[in-house]
């Protein structure tokens, strides 16, 4: 009997030395993390909106580390191809900045992505957020949201929308505006956004949802006209534009963001670092300062602010694709 308590009593203690010796190692490799060059995987090209946010914060988030941190871009498949690399990378140096779709929505959208959103990432940090502008051509004749919604829900199927692609928040977006204003206008997806400016311009298509800085450089050109920004009150990005929600259109809000993320590989005192310092970056003035003039509202959460607002979006634009039936082409 004594043997038989006394060999417990030494696996119990070697169980506890394990353990105390794992926590240790863990917190010695949040403390001496990075050992090489971090990566920044991002999956639209250069000069794209998640890009600058990636070179944003990547001089900063090197200095704070002592290590490079290189911008990769993977472009393909609307950021689909790098966020499936960011999930499978296993070097515990690698990270994304991903934009909402990559993040929330992507598999539901198209059961054939490799990645399951809401499994594969952790989450570091919200970075920013930007309400939609929704606008019509310069030649649209209307006073205000109630009296534009009017006119297209007389215009019926004869109206038409544009998008830079199926599944993106500027489609879903719009799918969700028609149940909430009884319109119904045709979707013409695009390749980009300039090409829906160029089509609305041209009086190709009625409407469509932009991002704010796109859209107002084109009404201060005379060339779109604003119609009202998707946020529940007016946004410091474009103040001059009243809010749909304000003009009658009661509950819809709608803003697309980008987020840094890591793979789940990656040990949780690294991202809880990395959470710490991007959240700190994305809201010291110099770094804020140019989220803005990209069009960026920020927000610099920590890990659970940006899961929170993961958790949202996915019920809001996943009850929009489940209910309109939308399929990624």
């Amino acid at each position: 009997m004594l043997k038989t308590s006394a060999r417990r009593g030494f696996v119990l203690l070697a169980l506890v030395a394990a353990a105390g010796a794992s926590f240790a190692q863990s917190k010695a490799t949040a403390a001496n993390w990075p050992t090489k060059p971090v990566h920044i995987v991002v999956g639209f090209p250069g000069g794209s909106t998640p890009d600058l946010v990636a070179r944003t914060i990547a001089e900063p988030l090197s200095k704070a580390l002592g290590q490079p941190v290189i911008v990769d871009n993977k472009v393909g498949a609307g950021g689909n191809i790098a966020a499936d690399f960011i999930a499978k990378a296993n070097d515990d140096h690698t990270i994304g900045v991903m934009i909402n779709g990559n993040m929330t929505i992507a598999k539901m959208l198209n059961p054939a992505v490799p990645y399951d959103p809401l499994k594969a990432f952790q989450p570091i940090s919200l970075i920013g957020t930007a309400p939609l502008l929704l606008t019509a051509p310069a030649t649209a004749n209307f006073k205000d949201a109630q009296e534009f919604f009017l006119a297209a829900r007389n215009g019926g199927t004869k109206w038409s929308y544009g998008s830079p692609g199926v599944g993106t928040v500027g489609h879903i977006g719009m799918e969700l505006l028609k149940t909430k204003t009884n319109i119904d206008p045709v979707h013409v997806p695009y390749p980009g956004n300039p090409q829906v400016i160029n089509a609305m311009i041209s009086g190709q298509i009625q409407l469509a949802l932009l991002p704010p800085a796109l859209a107002d450089a084109q009404i201060k050109a005379g060339k779109l006209k604003a119609v009202g920004v998707t946020s529940t009150s007016r946004s410091p990005l474009v103040p001059q534009y009243p809010s749909l929600n304000e003009q009658g259109i009661r509950g819809f809000q709608l803003e697309i963001w980008t987020a840094a993320a890591a793979p789940q590989s990656m040990p949780k005192p690294i991202v809880a670092k990395l959470s710490q310092l991007i959240a700190d970056i994305a809201r010291s003035p110099e770094v804020r300062s140019k989220l803005f003039q990209q069009g960026w509202q920020v927000a610099g959460t920590n890990a659970e602010g940006l899961a929170n607002r993961i958790k949202a979006d996915t019920a809001l634009l996943g009850g929009v694709i489940i209910m309109r039936g939308i399929k990624a082409e």
